[in-house]
């Protein structure tokens, strides 16, 4: 059997190669339009024929692989999260069926959206068509997140008000059934529809303030020692998410320093590790509501 080059190597349907099966890698001008986007990352782009090799690219070392292990140990932390709570957490105090339940579905909806984004990530490098649906599933992903936020928020902070917590619910779940109706439409993934996206996530991130503010107001104000203990952590994960925003709009660094995030420290792998930090911050903070609410029965 002959033995080939090692450029002959790096391409990966050449069986007559003793030599590892690498993933060959390409700067931003020569990759297919469906694979730009940001510029300012100018090398490390794998474009792979089949998905055989884009699972392979798992374990290579390309400007995907911190966004693919990102979201991928983000799922794996909310999965563990999801089994410690129901096996452990929830039966040491006493946590009603409501509870696990509206817990487990935001962890869950966690854990979706870590899915669809690793999906994305690991897969948009085999073709278009795999890019645009990998793309649909991503953004569907970002809005499952978003409810996985807003449900267990709505649940735990109006949990001695019943009537405000279904109304706020019902509206909830109507913005994002619009939400989700609207992203069946083919133009909602378009690149000229990019601004509009922003828009709308922003809209559905910032009504999070009116049931904040309500919630405050409903307790008896800032000097109320429920909402002091809250309201802090309330605004930590609106600045988190501010934060994960700058990044993913303004392509910083990169943007002023072109090709030296091109494998590591890039705008779009922070917003990742952040969007993390932010799900796990809100999850936290909701079992500590949980375990307040639970402590200090509603009657007082």
């Amino acid at each position: 059997m002959n033995r080939c080059s090692p450029s002959e190597c790096s391409l990966p349907l050449n069986s007559q190669c003793k030599a590892p099966v690498q993933i060959q890698l390409f700067n931003y001008n020569e990759v297919p339009h469906f694979l730009k986007g940001n510029p300012y990352v100018t090398g490390g782009y794998p474009s792979l024929p089949s998905l055989h090799l884009c699972m392979r690219s798992l374990l290579a070392w390309t400007n995907e692989t911190v966004n693919v292990w990102s979201h991928l140990l983000g799922f794996l932390v909310f999965l563990g999260l999801c089994l410690w709570d129901n096996i452990v957490w929830m039966p040491s105090i006493n946590g009603s069926f409501t509870d696990r339940v509206i817990l487990t579905i935001g962890l869950l909806c966690y854990q979706f959206c870590m899915l669809a984004s690793t999906g994305y990530h690991l897969f948009r490098c085999h073709s278009e068509t795999a890019c645009n649906k990998w793309l649909a599933l991503d953004l569907t992903g970002i809005s499952v997140g978003l409810l996985g936020c807003y449900l267990p928020g709505i649940h735990l902070g109006f949990y001695c008000l019943s009537v405000w917590r279904d109304v706020y619910l019902l509206v909830i779940g109507g913005l994002f059934v619009a939400v989700f109706i609207f992203q069946t439409q083919p133009k909602y993934y378009s690149d000229n529809w990019f601004r509009r996206r922003l828009v709308l996530y922003c809209f559905l991130t910032g009504y999070g303030v009116i049931p904040a503010v309500h919630w405050v107001y409903l307790n008896g104000g800032l000097s109320a020692p429920v909402v002091q203990m809250f309201a802090p952590k309330i605004a930590v994960v609106y600045l988190l998410g501010l934060l994960a925003f700058f990044f993913y709009v303004s392509k910083f660094p990169e943007k002023v320093f072109p090709g030296r995030f091109n494998f590591i420290g890039s705008s779009h792998q922070m917003w990742h590790v952040v969007v993390v930090v932010a799900f796990v911050w809100w999850h936290h903070s909701g079992q500590l509501l949980l375990m307040y609410r639970l402590g200090q029965p509603c009657n007082n």
